[in-house]
Formats: structure tokens, C-alpha cells, sequence
């Protein structure tokens, strides 16, 4: 006997019947088999609130500072300032990526992509941390040429642009500051803006540096610095972007109080086959076997047990199957050697 229950609809008890579940996002699927007759309705949960506007007004306001910095980084022969204009300029790029990805996230599941398109947020968030690093890594390379052969900078043209770069870039930071916390996605543009940030900051001090003291030196070395701080601060998003492509538990997801919680419910025997992935940067899946002896609690107590998974631990689309222990269910993912 099995029984699956999509965000808040589980199916009923076996009698044999087939029947058309009613989805909200206007596709029907056919489930033949399992389930008491009638319909039932999912609720597919609207993607959170977009950052369109966020991401328009960032975009624009990156490429016109990209433009500034270049130019001026030129004429005054600064490293920094074109350290700074490259990684912004991989900035915009990330800025785009990420704002196509939240409006595929808002598409409707079709028959090829049953999950919709969130995953793209993902894929964003992984190519955005790509970028930080090539970016960083050309940045080195000048840097170090620059400190081989040292070249007259003007510190009072660098301090002014830095300055300009600290302001828009802080200012397009606060537009992301609302759910970066919850959106890996919308975390890998805060991330970009706030470093920006602090990196023109290190740049106007050096160009205020280099007017006090003559130490053109200072230049590519405050460059090199930048490096370290992007680096370090892309790790992170990095490795979690890597773990959610590979359908790894999602950051935050406890699945050992998630099996607690099932194994608790009355009539369970016995939870295998848990499995937890991420569907976006904000959305998560799960889907297990129940082993209950007693048989079908009947949907009324699959339907708490969904919801109490998608308001109390974050499981926005939950599938869970019902076993009666008589025979082995365990899939194979279950049944591999660990040390292959």
C-alpha cells in the first residue's frame, strides 16, 4: 500500500480507484491504483516576493560606476581602481544571472519540468561564485605585475571614484538586504553589493595613502587585499551552491529531528527512505516511506503531518509513502555499499 501526499494534499487509502487530482497551477495528473475516489487539491506555494526593481536599479547603477572606474583607473594609472571596475563589472554579470533566475522561478511546471524551474536559482548562485573567482584571479595577475613594475598613481582621482563605488554599491546592498537570509540566490547579489562595498572603501584609503605618503606600492597591494576579502567571502557561497547542484540537505535542514518527527506519529513503526533535496535556493523537497502496520491513517492525518513539515521545517513539498512492513521497500539508494 502506498500513499503520497504533495504539499498539503495526501492520497487517499487503496481501494483500487482511479482519479484526477485538481492542481492549482492548472495540470492534471492521473493516478491510478492508490487512493480513495474524489478530488483533491495541492498547493503549490507562490515563489517569494521578487527584487525586480532591486535588480534593475543595481544593474544599472554597477554598469555606470564599471564605466567611471575604468576610465579614471586608466588616466590614473591605478590597479585598484581596475581591480574594482573588473569585479564589479563581474558583478552585473552575476546581478543578471541571478535576475533571470528569479523570474524562471516564478514559471509554472510543465510536463518536461514537473518542478518548475527553480533549480536555475541554484545554478545562479553557483555561476555567480565562478565569476567572483576568475575575476579575482585576473586580478592578482595585474596586481603582481604592478608591483614588479611600479607606475605613478593619482590619489586624489582614485579616492573620489572609490568613494562614488562605496556609495552605489552600498546603496544597492540595502536593496537586497530583505531575504538574503532565506534566498542563496538573492544572498550571492547581497554578498556581491556589500563586498563592493567594502572594497572601494579599502581603495579610497589608499588612494588617501598614496596622496599623504607618495607609496604608489600601495596600489596594487590594496588590490591584492580586495582579492583575499572577495575570496573569502565566496567560499561560502561556493560551497553551499556545489552542495545544493548535487542535491545535497539544504543549509539549515535537520533531517535527523525531521526523522524524529515522523518516526513519533502514532501508528509509525519505522521511517526509511528519507530523502531531503533542495528544489531552489529557497524551496526544499522531501519524500519518505512510513512503515505502519495498522495500516492507512486516512488523509486527514497525512495532510497535519505534510503541513506540520512545510510550517515547521521548511519541506515546501513533501511526498511520503505508506508501507504496511510486510515485504522490503527499501530503494537502492539505501542499499549500496558506503565504502563504494
Amino acid at each position: 500500500m502506498t500513499t503520497h501526499s504533495s504539499d498539503l494534499h495526501a492520497h487517499g487509502s487503496d481501494d483500487g480507484r482511479g482519479h484526477v487530482h485538481d492542481h492549482e497551477h492548472g495540470h492534471e495528473h492521473r493516478v491510478d491504483g492508490h487512493g480513495a475516489g474524489g478530488a483533491h487539491h495541492h498547493h503549490h506555494h507562490a515563489p517569494a516576493p521578487g527584487h525586480g526593481r532591486a535588480f534593475a536599479i543595481a544593474v544599472a547603477l554597477n554598469i555606470a560606476i564599471v564605466v567611471v572606474q575604468v576610465v579614471f583607473g586608466v588616466l590614473a594609472h591605478s590597479t585598484a581602481l581596475l581591480a574594482d571596475a573588473g569585479h564589479n563589472f563581474s558583478d552585473v554579470l552575476g546581478l543578471l544571472l541571478a535576475w533571470g533566475a528569479t523570474w524562471l522561478a516564478k514559471r509554472s511546471p510543465s510536463a518536461r519540468f514537473t518542478f518548475g524551474y527553480g533549480s536555475s536559482s541554484i545554478l545562479a548562485s553557483l555561476a555567480n561564485a565562478a565569476l567572483l573567482l576568475f575575476a579575482s584571479g585576473a586580478i592578482v595577475a595585474e596586481a603582481i605585475s604592478r608591483l614588479l613594475n611600479p607606475a605613478p598613481v593619482a590619489g586624489f582621482d582614485v579616492f573620489v571614484v572609490a568613494v562614488a563605488g562605496v556609495v552605489v554599491n552600498g546603496f544597492s546592498a540595502w536593496l537586497f538586504m530583505r531575504g538574503n537570509k532565506d534566498d542563496l540566490n538573492i544572498r550571492g547579489a547581497f554578498l556581491h553589493m556589500a563586498a563592493d562595498a567594502a572594497i572601494s572603501a579599502a581603495v579610497a584609503v589608499s588612494g588617501l595613502v598614496i596622496l599623504a605618503t607618495g607609496l604608489v606600492w600601495i596600489d596594487p597591494l590594496m588590490s591584492l587585499l580586495v582579492v583575499a576579502v572577495v575570496v573569502y567571502g565566496t567560499w561560502g557561497l561556493l560551497r553551499d551552491s556545489v552542495r545544493m547542484a548535487l542535491a545535497a540537505v539544504p543549509p539549515g535542514v535537520d533531517t535527523q529531528r525531521i526523522h524524529r518527527y515522523l518516526t513519533a506519529q502514532p501508528g509509525v513503526a519505522d521511517v526509511h527512505d528519507l530523502h531531503v533535496w533542495a528544489l531552489s535556493t529557497t524551496e526544499s523537497a522531501l519524500s519518505a516511506h512510513l512503515v505502519m502496520p495498522g495500516g492507512h491513517p486516512g488523509d486527514t492525518v497525512l495532510d497535519g503531518i505534510v503541513q506540520t513539515l512545510r510550517e515547521q521545517y521548511a519541506m515546501h513539498h513533501a511526498t511520503l509513502q505508506v508501507d504496511l512492513g510486510t515485504s522490503e521497500h527499501r530503494c537502492s539508494l539505501e542499499r549500496r555499499d558506503p565504502a563504494q
